[in-house]
């Protein structure tokens, strides 16, 4: 009776709790997270946008350095998902669309906020091939603090040269080049040429196809990516670097490496870069699977900001230090072994570049995984117990403030707990499914899945529910489209210990892992409800909850 009452008083108790909770967290989105129109452009797919499958860019841009000025083209080539006569494409409104050109022929357009409507007056048939091109210019978005709040770095190497990137993840490439801005919608190649003034180098995506000194004081650079990119991953970095090769036999052949960096730098990078760069690859292709761009090659790029995940051209600001700018956030010392910037930036390219959220809400996909990721490379050269420390220590950055999805359709992403709780997400994971070659199994399953494609929360969810054995839809709903963790309730009646789960999600039913002080741990099935825990010897202060891999809560009476 004790426990029956007790359980109405809580179930009222949590209830009025919850309905107060809704309400406050009502209020703060409405205080926060008020969408615009603009917002919904950016963000949605409407059929302006479906109606058309983007399979190839020729960007072609000019950088004036000097007055911070770009200009140029972008060639648009695409199949029609349908008929239509109307699309959408993408370009901040600070930078000018000087005409759009079909057929020989400029169209019409019209521009709301950062979109741009064009019109096709004789209609586009389903099933066809076509393509027009785009004319811009402009003074760029300058980043503040980049890679954070995006757009154009222009700075000075420490001899004076000038020194320009790119970095636009969320912010969004239109930011710099018109395109279909939208993250489900990869082009399957794309020609990238870069005009600088001579005597300075753009080093891109891909590989590169050419140079050519146009004799008017610029020096165009043509690469070209050969895979499906995400929009965001095409950049330019433009300053006086010098090549170093290198290579690798990977699961796939032999993998070209290239480090480009600045002259000055050249000593350091050869030091520097080879041990992070080939222990990674050897690390995460044990754990992911091939390297996914092997066409295209790895490389590794000086750039004027700490670093950030472009495909096939990652770039690195980390000082040639190791840790994150010297320091390791876990607490645990083993972050201070290697080089943080090339790690986990190279990571995304298994998630984030080889694997893409179709939208930013569900960007925790990147860097849940990829921040997972530093934890099995240290696993793989100093063992598991290294690797669990280390994921154990990021808990103490988790704010737990907001879930770890946004909403969909504004492109908005949810909590920066995405990093360090989603990393300790998955390994718990890890722990439930108890059996580590299947875990890698699965690891290197959804690379292998999903190679070159765009993907959602149930994407994920349903593949390594199904590969697993074990329904993790609830457990994934609790962790990652909810704030809170949940939390495991232990009572004690007539001698005997009862638990269950306190959780935002009905019917949350994690198994964990209880046993006794000096024991092994048990799997015990907990649901919403109050269930007897069958330990032989247990007491109210001998039994035990492994925290060390399950990120919950305990409440005890």
């Amino acid at each position: 009776m004790k426990l029956a009452y007790r359980s109405l008083l809580l179930f009222i108790g949590v209830l009025t709790a919850s309905l107060f909770s809704l309400n406050a967290n009502a209020q703060l989105l409405r205080n926060t997270n008020t969408f615009t129109r603009a917002d919904s452009l950016r963000g949605s797919l409407n059929s302006f946008r479906t109606a058309y499958d983007i399979l190839y860019y020729h960007l072609d841009v000019k950088v004036d350095i000097t007055n911070r000025f770009i200009s140029g083209s972008n060639l648009f080539l695409f199949k029609a998902t349908e008929d239509f006569d109307r699309l959408q494409f993408d370009l901040f409104s600070n930078l000018e669309v000087e005409k759009v050109v079909y057929n020989g022929k400029e169209l019409r357009f019209d521009r709301e906020f950062n979109a741009v409507f064009v019109d096709f007056p004789t209609g586009i048939q389903k099933g066809a091939i076509d393509s027009f091109r785009v004319f811009y210019s402009g003074n760029p978005m300058i980043a503040k603090r980049a890679p954070w709040d995006g757009g154009f770095v222009f700075s000075k190497d420490s001899l004076g040269k000038p020194w320009v990137a790119t970095a636009n993840q969320g912010l969004g490439a239109s930011s710099w080049w018109p395109n279909k801005d939208h993250q489900s919608d990869e082009p399957d190649s794309v020609l990238i040429s870069v005009q600088v003034p001579t005597g300075l180098m753009d080093i891109s995506n891909g590989r590169l196809r050419n140079s050519v000194d146009l004799k008017n004081g610029y020096t165009q650079y043509d690469w070209f990516v050969s895979q499906p990119i995400n929009n965001y991953s095409i950049s330019m970095n433009i300053g006086d670097y010098v090549l170093i090769r290198d290579s690798l036999q990977g699961e796939k052949g032999l993998l070209d490496i290239s480090y480009w960096v600045l002259k000055q730098n050249k000593e350091k990078a050869k030091k520097h870069f080879p041990p992070n760069v080939k222990s990674m690859l050897k690390a995460f292709e044990y754990w992911f699977g091939p390297y996914p761009f092997y066409e295209d090659g790895y490389k590794l790029i000086g750039a004027p900001y700490v670093g950030m995940e472009h495909q096939s051209a990652v770039t690195y600001g980390n000082k040639y230090e190791n840790g994150y700018l010297g320091r390791d956030a876990s607490g645990t010392g083993w972050g201070l072994k290697w080089d943080f910037i090339i790690i986990h930036e190279s990571g995304h390219e298994w998630f984030g570049n080889n694997i893409t959220a179709k939208d930013l809400g569900d960007m925790w996909i990147h860097e849940a995984f990829t921040n997972y990721s530093e934890s099995l490379y240290i696993e793989y050269l100093y063992g598991k117990e290294a690797g669990q420390e280390y994921i154990h220590g990021d808990r103490k950055g988790i704010l737990n403030d907001r879930p770890l999805q946004g909403p969909y359709g504004v492109n908005k992403e949810g909590s920066g707990d995405m990093y360090l709780k989603g990393g300790v997400f998955l390994n718990m994971i890890r722990t439930i499914i108890n059996d580590d070659e299947k875990w890698r199994e699965i690891l290197r399953g959804l690379n292998k899945e999903f190679y070159h494609k765009t993907v959602d929360y149930q994407d994920i969810e349903s593949y390594i529910s199904k590969q697993s054995g074990l329904d993790f839809s609830k457990i994934f709903s609790q962790y990652i489209q909810h704030k809170n963790i949940p939390i495991a309730e232990f009572i004690w009646e007539n001698g005997k210990l009862y638990g269950r789960w306190i959780s935002d999600v009905a019917g949350f039913d994690m198994p964990i892992k209880i046993g006794l002080v000096d024991k092994e741990y048990k799997f015990i099935k907990l649901s919403t409800e109050f269930k007897e825990i069958e330990l032989n010897g247990v007491n109210s202060s001998n039994f035990r909850v492994d925290t060390y891999n399950y990120y919950v809560g305990l409440l005890f009476d």
